[in-house]
This record gives C-alpha cells, sequence and structure tokens, in this order.
C-alpha cells in the first residue's frame, strides 16, 4: 500500500471535512478519494472520520493521526530536499585539493563564492602538488583540485583552464633585474628552483626541456616544495626560478621579469573523477577557473566545458 499517498489524501479531507471540496483540492475523482480513505482505515484498523451525520467529523483516532501524518509528510519533504541539494552539489562534504602556491587571495575568493552558491558545502582543503592530487583523485581520496599540465588525467574530467604567463624571478639586486625581460640564455650558469620532480613530473621535464633548448643549462636544479622556501633560495643569491608573477609579489626584494623570444604560460585545469564524480565537483572547477583568470591576470580562459587542447600547443610561445 502507498502509505503516504494515503496520509495526503487523509490531510486533506481531515482539514477541509468535506470529501467534495478535498477531491477537487487534490485533483482527482471523489470516489477514488473515499476509496483511499477506506484503505487507509482498513489498513489502520480504525475509522477516521464519522460519517452517521451529514457533517464528515474526525474521530478520536482520526484527530490523533492528522498531527502525526503532518509530522511524517513534513518530514519526507524534508527528506526530499535534503536528498535534492545533495544531488545538486549545494550540500554535504567536498574535498578538494589546491596547489601549495595557492594565494591567499585566490583561496578566499574561492572559499567565498563557494558559501554564496552553496552556503550548506562543506569544502575540505588540502594542500596539495599537482602529481598527489592526480593520485588521490584516481583512488577516489579527493573530490576534485587544481592541476598543472603536463599530466595524466586517465580517468579523469579536466574542466575549464587557465593560462597564466610565466617569467622570471630574481632578487631586485641582480644585474638582470634592471632589463625589462630576460633571455633563458642569460640565465646561464645560475641554478634554477622548481617544483621536485616527483610532485609534478611532466612539468619538471618540459621546464628543463625548454631552458635547454634556449642555452640555459642550470648549474644545478634545486627543489623547492613550498613557495617561502623557493623565494628563499632565490633571495640566497645565485639561483633563480620561472614562476607566475603573482609568486613575485609575496616579497618586494623580488623582482619578476617575463622571458623574451620565449614566453610560457602554466595551465591549469580543475580536475575530477570521470566516473560518479561528486555533485559539487563542476561547480568548484568553474569557480576556480574563474577566481583564477581574474586574480591570476594572464591569457583568457577558454570558454566553460570547452575541451582542453592537446600538449604539445599547451606550452607554446604565445603568440
Amino acid at each position: 500500500m502507498d502509505l503516504l499517498r494515503h496520509l495526503r489524501n487523509f490531510v486533506v479531507v481531515a482539514h477541509e471535512l468535506h470529501f467534495g471540496r478535498a477531491a477537487e483540492l487534490l485533483g482527482m475523482a471523489q470516489p477514488p478519494l473515499s476509496q483511499s480513505i477506506q484503505r487507509l482505515e482498513r489498513e489502520l484498523e480504525t475509522e477516521l472520520f464519522d460519517r452517521s451525520q451529514r457533517q464528515v467529523r474526525l474521530t478520536t483516532a482520526g484527530q490523533l493521526l492528522l498531527g502525526e501524518a503532518e509530522e511524517l509528510l513534513a518530514g519526507q519533504q524534508r527528506l526530499r530536499n535534503l536528498m535534492r541539494q545533495v544531488r545538486d552539489g549545494t550540500l554535504g562534504v567536498l574535498r578538494a585539493g589546491v596547489p601549495p602556491e595557492t594565494s591567499a587571495v585566490v583561496l578566499r575568493e574561492l572559499l567565498d563564492r563557494l558559501t554564496a552558491r552553496a552556503p550548506g558545502l562543506e569544502v575540505e582543503l588540502h594542500e596539495l602538488t599537482s602529481g598527489e592530487q592526480t593520485r588521490m583523485l584516481t583512488d577516489r581520496l579527493l573530490d576534485v583540485g587544481l592541476i598543472h599540465h603536463p599530466v595524466d588525467a586517465d580517468g579523469l574530467h579536466l574542466g575549464t583552464t587557465v593560462d597564466v604567463p610565466l617569467g622570471v624571478l630574481l632578487p631586485r639586486t641582480s644585474p638582470l633585474a634592471r632589463d625589462r625581460q630576460v633571455e633563458l640564455a642569460a640565465l646561464a650558469g645560475l641554478d634554477l628552483i622548481t617544483a621536485p620532480a616527483a610532485t609534478a613530473p611532466g612539468w619538471h621535464g618540459y621546464l628543463l626541456d625548454v631552458c635547454r633548448r634556449h642555452h640555459f643549462v642550470p648549474a644545478r636544479v634545486r627543489p623547492a616544495r613550498s613557495p617561502e622556501f623557493l623565494l628563499g633560495l632565490v633571495l640566497a643569491g645565485g639561483a633563480v626560478a620561472v614562476e607566475p608573477e603573482a609568486l613575485a609579489r609575496r616579497e618586494p626584494r623580488i623582482a619578476w621579469r617575463p622571458i623574451s623570444g620565449t614566453p610560457l604560460v602554466k595551465r591549469t585545469s580543475p580536475a575530477w573523477p570521470g566516473h560518479a564524480p561528486h555533485p559539487a565537483a563542476p561547480m568548484f572547477g568553474q569557480l576556480a577557473a574563474e577566481v583564477l583568470a581574474e586574480t591570476e591576470p594572464g591569457l583568457p580562459a577558454p570558454p566553460a566545458g570547452a575541451a582542453p587542447r592537446p600538449w604539445p600547443v599547451l606550452f607554446d610561445a604565445v603568440g
């Protein structure tokens, strides 16, 4: 028996105390409504309405049932609303990964927009490299992340991408900082500071290849996981880094100079599992791309839903 349907019919009749008006409100004929009430009474083994007089009245059982039925139906509606919010990605817990160099401005703006869009969503942010995020997304230990290309994205869906120009980070006291642009070949003899190979193997290998092709063979490649450590190594002298301009803004003694002749970009994409993703993952990805495009000035982000370009085009010279 469809108990909830019969209870909904009962509540309407109980309020109207008139089968004809109740049937009209329910959009059904009166005979099926009477049959529904009778079936409910048989199921509960008690009469709910006193039909002995010309006026329909609730019995004691009917009066008691009315409050319980309304509470049950309201609970059912709350449950449906709850599940709808979960399906829409506006309620629950979202495990999200962001790169270690993500600025406080980006994080604050992203979280503010998520709160405005989905106030019931709890976001667990994890500071993770692209390699760590890719592994955790594949193992379903993370729901969504922001990863740098090139990356092995088998089994992952990549959202809207954002390109940010890269330049050279130098101490402001360096003679190279006097120029408006810096050639990679001019960095010969210096160390290169970059993320450890294990954290972003695709990018690490690509960056070294570009440097070699443009006659910059670093004296040493020095790994740095955190932005603060990277900036400290640059300030110590004898080393440079190839990073977005936003990173230089954290330290006034650091200068950022574009690379002449060989513009490089860092491409970032939101990513989430391709199969049975968290309902909020696409929303997080789109908001993150919008925030990155607005707060990290660079190339315009492709339209929402645009397919990523193949890797050979990702880091070509911007022209």
